[in-house]
């Protein structure tokens, strides 16, 4: 029997509920009986024994202390509700040596101020809020920050934008280590989207009534895509079924999503490969037809420049299926 995925939760005074709901949720919760994969998920702090305040009357009551991250598989970092909240001396010490043995670390919005308080973002690229990136410049000259993404990896540290970037993030790093399925599964569970493109520059402009009538004819579009991604699709078409030209669609497009049509199709075309390749021991060349590719070549290069892996290796490494492909009739993407 595989033993549980070791997920701690970095708990100190200043912590963001929020975020600390959003973390017990994605590996606190016990879905293995849904296919997910079973998840110890710790609540770390320098006392144990001590119970830590968050805003609202709420308290967390830690069951390991720090000496508990040497086991963990991953270390996870809420946001803080005042950013420049400092963290414990050995709350600091213990996120650095972390770092050093080559575990995984991962700061939920404000929580970037927290790694960068231990020193691990100088000299490496880190997201934040919006609303924080001029103070995480003007505190911590040192660290490289990337104001569009909605998360971002640097030597291992993976942090995030603000409050449900800090979904997309726990949801990837399910993915990163389990695969795209237990993401679903998980995702699905918490009625959210399993991942999302795009950067965070989408939700700082304030929507207009033109706006809110172009983008439900851009969802209604994007869901088009979804049920035909195994058809050739150009964005000229794409641009025909939203009944906008192809510049003012692209333009509208990139605005809603933060990213642009050809490198949203080809996100979904990956995810629906991943199912395939997760769910099916359907050949190669028929995964890369359902999901769009055209060939194996061409979802081999894709797979290769995105995910850092071939196919092959994906579904060695991810595949739950017993053998049984699917019928030739089924729809192209798995559901």
């Amino acid at each position: 029997m595989t033993a549980p995925y070791r997920v701690a939760l970095v708990a100190f005074p200043g912590i963001r509920a929020f975020d600390v709901s959003v973390i017990t949720e994605v590996w606190g919760t016990d879905r293995t009986d849904r296919g997910a994969p079973a998840f110890d998920l710790r609540r770390v702090a320098a006392d144990a024994s001590t119970p830590v305040p968050m805003r609202g009357g709420l308290a967390l009551h830690p069951d390991r202390t720090l000496a508990w991250l040497s086991r963990a598989d991953l270390v996870v970092v809420p946001g803080l509700d005042d950013h420049l909240t400092p963290a414990p001396a050995p709350v600091l010490d213990s996120l650095y040596r972390a770092h050093a043995r080559g575990t995984t670390l991962a700061a939920l919005c404000g929580g970037a101020f927290t790694l960068a308080q231990a020193g691990l973002l100088d000299g490496r690229r880190a997201i934040t809020h919006w609303n924080l990136i001029d103070l995480m410049r003007a505190r911590h000259p040192g660290v490289t920050v990337v104001p569009d993404a909605l998360f971002i990896e640097d030597d291992n540290i993976w942090t995030a934008a603000g409050t449900a970037a800090g979904i997309d993030l726990c949801l990837h790093l399910v993915r990163r280590a389990h695969g795209a399925e237990a993401a679903a599964t998980i995702a699905r569970s918490m009625v959210t989207a399993p991942f999302r493109t795009g950067t965070q520059a989408q939700f700082i402009e304030h929507p207009t009534p033109r706006a809110d009538r172009d983008a439900d004819a851009l969802a209604a579009v994007r869901e088009h895509a979804l049920r035909h991604l195994h058809e050739p699709l150009t964005v000229a078409g794409l641009a025909a079924h939203a009944g906008m030209s192809a510049r003012s669609f692209a333009r509208h497009f990139t605005a809603a999503t933060g990213t642009t049509p050809l490198r949203w199709l080809l996100d979904q075309r990956i995810a629906a490969a991943q199912k395939l390749l997760e769910r099916t021991d359907l050949p190669m060349p028929e995964v890369a037809r359902r999901a769009g590719f055209g060939s194996e070549v061409t979802m081999r290069q894709h797979f290769a420049s995105r995910l850092a892996t071939s196919p092959r290796a994906y579904r060695a490494a991810f595949s739950a299926t017993a053998g049984a492909p699917e019928t030739a009739g089924s729809s192209p993407i798995a559901r």
